[in-house]
């Protein structure tokens, strides 16, 4: 066994009791990023007050962590800068936006917190995840990736039908562009194509499928993997291949990659996503394993949901992945 694969989570131990729970104590510290211009439906600016109107901090609180919230990464207003190239809209003000969001999570990481990070559109992700594989990478480390969400998210300006950046953002994890979202810290891939691991994607577009061979990832989850296997058996492997000789791994959680029956206030939603229960029975399994570095949701779009829902889910979703129980 790997030395790296050994090393625990921070902040995993001690451990604080509520009711019949023995919960690891974390230090968690919010971060919002209120980023909209990867996206072409607006609205997804406001996903960062809407989960915090629906009470995340007290309600991990109540599960014995200690939380603090870190304010919103600045981000720039669309309606004042131009959109530039037809095939990565605002990249330029999206890497701004990531850069800065990259030098908070390691900021945060070096404090010993574990960063939780409220989207805003997915294209925040080059940042997040930048910032946490190069903390670990001071420390000879590499961590894993588990991207949750409906769609691959791995286009390049080259090849994405509609030039939101919002759908390049693993791609640029992966080494594969757009540059100034693939290089932050000055070097790509942040991610081994082993580590990597995408679950419950339905919405691939046929360029994507290119690009993911590309990257060499082989660890695809589909929805159909889920219905044939069942959660437990895809989030066991999952978890085991992102935890493979890394130091533990970031969540990357989009809304979308749940059902818009439960989740309907997302910025891009799919038929067919993961059922409630299926989403809290991955989160369930996430804590159970204890590895967990950094968490993000994204795409919450308060514009489109109904009466907070799905803000409100993901606020249950975040619990759930830090150790809320039923028992």
């Amino acid at each position: 066994m790997s030395k790296n694969s050994e090393t625990p989570a921070p902040d995993s131990a001690p451990t604080s009791r509520r009711g019949t729970q023995t919960l690891p104590t974390r230090h968690i510290r919010i971060i919002g990023v209120p980023l909209d211009l990867g996206a072409s439906r607006r609205g997804v600016d406001m996903g960062p007050s809407a989960m915090r109107v629906a009470g995340l901090e007290t309600r991990l609180e109540a599960l014995g962590h200690q939380v603090t919230d870190g304010g919103n990464i600045r981000v720039e207003i669309a309606e004042t800068q131009a959109s530039g190239n037809r095939d990565a809209r605002y990249l330029a003000e999206i890497a701004e936006t990531c850069t800065r969001t990259a030098e908070t999570v390691v900021q945060t990481l070096e404090a010993g917190n574990t960063p939780l990070l409220l989207g805003g559109d997915h294209s925040l992700a080059a940042g997040s995840v930048s910032g946490v594989a190069e903390f670990y990478r001071r420390m000879n480390q590499k961590i894993g990736v588990l991207w949750m969400d409906a769609h691959s998210d791995i286009n390049t300006p080259g090849t994405s039908p509609s030039g939101n950046v919002h759908g390049m953002p693993l791609a640029a994890l992966m080494g594969l562009g757009p540059e100034p979202l693939a290089n932050i810290y000055g070097y790509a891939p942040k991610i081994a194509p082993e580590n990597a691991v995408l679950i419950g994607v339905r919405d691939i577009d046929a360029a994507e499928r290119d690009n993911i061979r590309r990257a060499g990832i082989t660890h695809v989850y589909t929805m159909r993997d889920i219905d044939e296997r069942g959660m437990r058996a895809v989030m066991e492997e999952a978890l085991s291949a992102a935890g493979d000789g890394t130091a533990g791994y970031h969540v990357s959680l989009d809304m979308d990659w749940i059902d818009p029956e439960d989740a309907p206030g997302v910025g891009t939603p799919v038929r067919g996503g993961a059922t409630y229960r299926e989403a809290h029975l991955a989160m369930e399994i996430l804590a159970d394993h204890a590895r967990l570095l950094s968490f993000e949701i994204v795409e919450v779009n308060p514009v489109i949901d109904e009466h907070n829902r799905t803000a409100d889910l993901a606020v249950e979703l975040a619990c759930s992945a830090f150790g809320k129980k039923i028992l």
